[in-house]
C-alpha cells in the first residue's frame, strides 16, 4: 500500500513537520495541500509554501500551496473548495498549524491567548469541519491532530498554562471526532514525538541550536504519519500515539537515523506521559 494518488489537506506545512510529512507522501506519488500563511520569504523562518511546493514536487508528488489563515473561516473553506476542485477530493487532512507561548499566566497578554486558542483549537476544529463532508467520499479517510496524549498531569499545565489549554484542545478534537466520525468511516487520531524535533520553532522558542542538536528530525513524524494513514481508517482510530513508540511496534529498530547529533542525549519533549515504554539504548 502507498499514498499514490491520494490527496493531503496538510496545515502548516510550509516547513517543518508539515512539509516532511507533505514530503514523505509525495515520495508515494501523493497530491499535496499546502495550506500555510507564508507567503513571502520570512526573515527568521526558512521556507514559503510555494518553496514546499517545489521540493514537494521534486520529491515526485503534486503539490497545490494556498494561502490559508487557519483562523479565517473563508480561507479555510475557499482552500478545502480549491483542493477539492483540483484534486477531485481530499483523502487526508494533517492538523499540524500551531502557535506556541511558553508564558505563564501573569506574562500571557491576552492576544496572544486569543491567537494560540485560534489557530490551535479552534483551526483545528475549523478545518476539519470543512473537510468531513470530502472525507466521506474517500476511500480510506483519515484526519491526524500533531497534538499530545490527554495526560491530565498539573505539571504539563502550570508552567505554561495558555498553551497547554490550546494544546490540549487539539487532542480534545482527536478524542470527540473520532467517537463522532467512527460510523461513517473516518479515523481520527493524534501523533505526538518523544523528543524535541528539530524545527525553527524549537531553535527560536526552547534554546536555539544546543536543543536542535539534542533533537530528532521531523522525519521520525513523517514517517510515523506514512503509517498511520496506510492503517484501514474503519478500524484504527482514536488513538494517541508517541512517534517511536508506534514506529516500533510498526518494525521500525533504527531510530538512530532520525537523530541530528548521536552524540548528545536526547531532549524530551512535553506532555509525553510518565509511563510511556522506552525504548533499547540502541534506539
Amino acid at each position: 500500500m502507498t499514498l499514490n494518488g491520494k490527496t493531503l489537506f496538510i496545515t502548516g506545512a510550509s516547513r517543518g513537520i508539515g512539509l516532511a510529512i507533505g514530503l514523505r507522501a509525495a515520495q508515494d506519488g501523493a497530491n499535496v495541500v499546502v495550506a500555510a500563511k507564508t507567503a513571502e520569504p520570512h526573515p527568521k523562518l526558512p521556507g514559503t509554501i510555494y518553496t514546499a511546493a517545489e521540493e514537494i514536487e521534486t520529491a515526485g508528488g503534486r503539490a497545490l500551496p494556498l494561502v490559508v489563515d487557519v483562523r479565517d473561516e473563508e480561507a479555510v473553506k475557499g482552500a478545502v473548495a480549491k483542493a477539492v476542485e483540483t484534486f477531485g477530493g481530499i483523502d487526508i487532512v494533517v492538523n499540524n498549524a500551531s502557535a506556541i507561548s511558553l508564558t505563564p499566566t501573569p506574562q500571557t497578554d491576552m492576544k496572544r491567548f486569543d491567537l494560540m486558542h485560534q489557530i490551535n483549537t479552534r483551526g483545528t476544529y475549523m478545518v476539519s469541519k470543512y473537510a468531513i463532508p470530502h472525507l466521506e467520499k474517500a476511500e480510506n479517510p483519515h484526519i491526524l491532530m500533531l497534538s499530545p496524549p490527554l495526560d491530565m498531569k498539573e505539571k504539563w499545565f502550570a508552567p505554561h498554562l495558555a498553551y497547554s489549554l490550546a494544546k490540549y484542545g487539539m487532542s480534545l478534537c482527536v478524542l470527540g471526532l473520532a467517537g463522532e466520525l467512527r460510523g461513517r468511516g473516518i479515523a481520527v487520531n493524534a501523533l505526538w514525538p518523544r523528543t524535541t524535533i528539530a524545527t525553527s520553532a524549537v531553535r527560536n522558542l526552547l534554546g536555539g541550536d544546543e536543543i536542535v542538536q539534542a533533537s530528532r528530525t521531523p522525519e521520525i513524524l513523517a514517517d510515523a504519519a506514512h503509517a498511520v494513514f496506510l492503517k484501514p481508517s474503519g478500524s484504527f482510530s482514536g488513538h494517541f500515539l508517541i512517534d517511536d513508540v508506534f514506529l516500533s511496534g510498526e518494525g521500525v529498530t533504527d531510530f538512530e537515523k532520525y537523530r541530528v547529533d548521536p552524540s548528545k542525549p536526547l531532549m524530551p519533549d512535553f506532555f509525553v506521559p510518565d509511563d510511556t515504554p522506552p525504548l533499547s539504548r540502541s534506539s
